[in-house]
């Protein structure tokens, strides 16, 4: 399904950190409802920059509930869009933005008490904030334990608000911050790295087994580590869920296709080396917003490159693998993925794919973009 765009005005620009942008968008009133959003989802952002288009995925740091529509912009070495931003940016600017989507999203509140964990380290704590502001100000009887990762005191997004939600809420909201590089404490477990052991310490006042979900953001390794001490720690694992906000472990991995002569509809196989499976050029058709197309694939190129190279507008945003934008299902054929870091396991099986992370396996690959 296309992504469509839509022109939006920038209302404010605030500077959270020396390296991190808010930006809000002043969102009309008839496009209000098209931007709904649940806390914790993100949108697209497209620019021209030195003459070429630049897609990045953001996610939205407002509370629903509110007027505002934001997201953050940390700059990131050799980011080509988050550097630009962070240097030209200015209210009066307008910004081409998709509507609201994602999957990693706070659970609605039944009324009841509830007790949600949330472990974010660096800019993962841009839909983690979207969630501490919708349950702190619309659900009384939610209680919030956050646990923030940072290098430093500087670095350390919302660090302000976040302080003055810890002080107006004070029976509701614990706050918990984690330097990996600042000034020597009299806590060592507060220094260093969120790791298992880390958390598995910090939970000795937390009552693990009765929260009512986990929301973990922020680099693979965290989250890899993280999850597993909460699995063993008893927190089911229908009640943890996770965004990966940079590449580099805890990606979930698919056992390899079984071998067969004729390959079952819809296989995805990573483990296997991506040369076994590609054959010099593949034919791929790819239907999206109910249109058939054909396009070549080349050797080892991804379904996403070969889409854009044939002058399709295909959904994507982060080429990493984490944001599921391109997410399709396999109609016909096989295909391997580099990494997953977005798909639950019932996807997979049911042969939906990263699109840009997927290499065609087989002479003919199928796929389609408007399944969901």
């Amino acid at each position: 399904m296309t992504i469509e765009f839509v022109s939006l005005a920038i209302a404010d620009v605030v500077r959270l950190t020396p390296g991190a942008l808010g930006v809000t968008f002043a969102v009309p009133e008839s496009l209000r409802a098209r931007f709904a959003f649940r806390p914790g989802q993100h949108v697209n952002v497209r620019a021209v920059i030195g003459g070429a288009e630049v897609e990045r995925c953001y996610s939205i740091c407002s509370d629903p509930a509110g007027a505002d529509f934001q997201i953050a912009i940390k700059r990131i070495g050799g980011g080509h869009f988050s550097d630009w931003a962070n240097a030209k940016l200015t209210p009066g600017m307008t910004l081409a933005v998709a509507p609201p989507a994602g999957r990693f999203v706070l659970a609605p509140g039944q009324g009841a008490p509830r007790h949600v964990l949330a472990i974010a380290a660096g800019s993962g704590i841009t839909p983690v904030m979207s969630m501490l502001r919708h349950a702190l100000s619309t659900e009384p009887e939610t209680r919030v334990t956050l646990i923030y990762g940072n290098r430093r005191q500087n670095e350390i997004i919302f660090r302000e608000e976040l302080e003055d939600l810890k002080d107006r809420h004070l029976d509701r909201f614990t706050l918990v911050h984690i330097l990996s590089q600042g000034e020597m404490t009299d806590t060592p477990l507060l220094e260093g790295r969120i790791d298992g052991a880390k958390l598995r310490a910090l939970a000795a006042g937390i009552p693990i087994r009765d929260l009512a979900y986990a929301y973990l953001c922020g680099p693979g390794s965290m989250i890899k580590e993280t999850r597993n001490a909460l699995f063993a720690l008893g927190l089911p694992r229908e009640r943890v869920h996770h965004e990966f906000f940079a590449a580099g472990g805890g990606a979930y991995r698919a056992k390899a296709a079984a071998s067969t002569a004729e390959p079952a509809p819809g296989t995805v196989a990573l483990s296997q080396p991506l040369e076994s499976h590609a054959a010099e050029s593949t034919e791929v058709v790819i239907t999206l917003d109910g249109q058939r197309h054909r396009i070549v694939a080349q050797r080892g190129e991804t379904v996403i490159d070969a889409a854009l190279r044939a002058g399709l507008r295909v959904p994507y945003a982060c080429k990493g693998g984490m944001c599921c934008t391109c997410r399709a299902k396999i109609l016909e054929g096989e295909a391997v993925m580099r990494v997953n870091y977005s798909l639950e396991a019932w996807e997979i099986e049911q042969g939906f794919i990263l699109t840009c992370q997927a290499v065609a396996g087989t002479p003919r690959l199928a796929l389609d973009y408007d399944q969901m």
